[in-house]
């Protein structure tokens, strides 16, 4: 990172930062260009999940192009003044890159989405119905690389 003073280097903050928010960019690389969509999450011990239909551009660039990175941003806030020049953002992010699969374990599926639900809601605990289950997939990004920063103010 260019910036060391706005790294964030306790994993403890990057950590809740990946725990506490509720929408993921991630970006796949494809022969067009880059692929690029937000996306609510579940984020547990080093993987994220993400729940989808199962067609479409998403789940084939995953197929063909499992290698990804990621964002997630929190307390941002633009800060006005009274210079063009001296508007600021306030904010925490943090990058990462990882591979990503789609879940074909049963247990690691409704895994998944419950972690999903759980960031998402607060409620631990969901039961989902069969036919459901049977209609979404669950991804699964496996993390590889992980930095946090924030901005100075």
């Amino acid at each position: 990172m260019r910036r060391k003073d706005k790294e964030i280097q306790d994993p403890s903050v990057i950590e809740s930062i990946l725990a506490t928010n509720h929408v993921i960019r991630v970006a796949w690389i494809t022969e067009e260009g880059p692929y690029l969509l937000p996306l609510n999450y579940g984020y547990r011990e080093g993987r994220l999940y993400i729940h989808s239909a199962p067609e479409g551009r998403k789940i084939e660039v995953s197929r063909t192009h499992p290698k990804v990175c990621f964002e997630v941003s929190d307390s941002i806030q633009v800060l006005q003044s009274d210079t063009p020049c001296g508007f600021t953002t306030r904010y925490r992010c943090v990058l990462g890159t990882g591979t990503i699969r789609i879940v074909t374990d049963p247990i690691e599926k409704e895994e998944g989405l419950s972690i999903i639900m759980q960031q998402i809601t607060g409620k631990p605990e969901w039961k989902f119905p069969s036919e459901m289950m049977n209609r979404l997939v669950i991804l699964c990004i496996e993390i590889e690389t992980l930095t946090g920063k924030k901005s100075k103010i």
